[in-house]
């Protein structure tokens, strides 16, 4: 059935009890990658002066997971303060900054729209139940300004730049977070009519029965399809948002499945199916476990999660245990974290 309320989807199915593991990875990300200010893109104090953030910078993606966390345990005490603490790190006025340079203090001028629609889609959540009116006049208020430079006819702008005053001419269908965007478009004929455009947009780029995922973008100028290469953590982040409103296609659940069962759920895929880059990810994983789980699978659900699991570091005696990483190169990356966190509440 389609999602009724955002809440909806804090409705867990007790399919499984990681609560061990779990304990592991929230002590080290309390211990190693949150800080007052955001959580760090990475356990590795890496250089980043390059065009994707890295190391120990801060990303409104980690915040916006952390905060759906923290709804999901029930920590609303916590969620209250990290969420003042992150509009303190990336609030614009209309958007959030995807991402902040601590020792530099810098904003950058952009958001993503994916992850101001998933701390929109933390506060509704929390409002819900909570019954606390002012989370969710919050929530309208956040997602009524993000509409105003992203989002139009049903479009989607992957960004807007604040000083450049212009919107990115395409939109990842990734960023399409369909159960956040029903939820406040549901209000009016006009705006049922935007949600009806934009899941459209997302079917419309189903890429066949033989390799049954979707585009990585839409481009609204040229007003096709984008041939780019699959990153598989955003492909199924489109599966998943097509999951939390009961649309996902049989035929996509059957190729997931084949490659769970496989242990071969590789990191690039062309538009084709051929793989192009055979490495592995923990968040690969957990999104298809999510998914599993959304669909009733809990077989599946747990076949993932073990391949999840497999991720994380067991030595105690390592700075990294508990982590979801690769020890030798001293990696950790929050979102592997928090997606893993995420799909193990089910």
């Amino acid at each position: 059935m389609p999602t009724k309320s955002v809440s909806d989807l804090t409705q867990r199915t007790s399919y499984g009890d990681y609560t061990k593991q779990q304990k592991k990875l929230i002590n080290f990300l309390n211990r190693k990658m949150i800080t007052n200010q955001g959580i760090y893109t990475n356990y590795s104090q890496q250089s980043y002066e390059e065009s994707e953030a890295r190391g120990h910078e801060l990303l409104s993606e980690s915040s916006g997971l952390w905060l759906q966390y923290l709804v999901y345990s029930h920590q609303y005490k916590q969620f209250r303060q990290f969420y003042k603490q992150t509009k303190k790190t990336f609030d614009q006025g209309e958007q959030f900054s995807y991402r902040y340079t601590p020792s530099k203090k810098k904003q950058f001028n952009v958001n993503a729209t994916l992850d101001d629609l998933r701390i929109i889609k933390a506060l509704q959540m929390y409002a819900d139940l909570t019954k606390n009116q002012s989370y969710h006049k919050e929530a309208v208020q956040r997602f009524t300004k993000l509409q105003k430079n992203t989002m139009s006819e049903g479009k989607i702008a992957s960004f807007y730049d604040i000083k450049a005053h212009k919107a990115s001419t395409e939109g990842s269908l990734a960023y399409y977070d369909l159960a956040t965007l029903k939820y406040f478009e549901s209000s009016s004929t006009q705006n049922k009519k935007m949600y009806q455009k934009q899941l459209s947009v997302v079917k419309s780029g189903f890429l066949g029965d033989a390799f049954p995922l979707y585009a990585s973008s839409y481009n609204w100028q040229a007003e096709d399809y984008s041939q780019a290469d699959l990153n598989t953590s955003e492909a199924l982040e489109t599966v998943l948002h097509l999951a939390e409103i009961g649309k996902v296609k049989e035929v996509t659940l059957n190729w997931l499945k084949r490659q769970v069962d496989n242990n071969s759920l590789y990191n690039t895929y062309s538009v084709n199916g051929s793989v192009v880059s055979k490495g592995h990810s923990a968040g690969s994983y957990a999104l298809a476990a999510e998914i599993f789980a959304l669909n009733k699978n809990p077989r599946m659900y747990h076949k993932a999660m073990k391949l999840v699991w497999k991720y994380q570091i067991q030595d105690k005696s390592s700075p990294m245990y508990g982590a979801i990483g690769i020890e030798r190169k001293k990696e950790a990356y929050s979102y592997n974290n928090l997606m893993t966190l995420l799909a193990a509440q089910y």
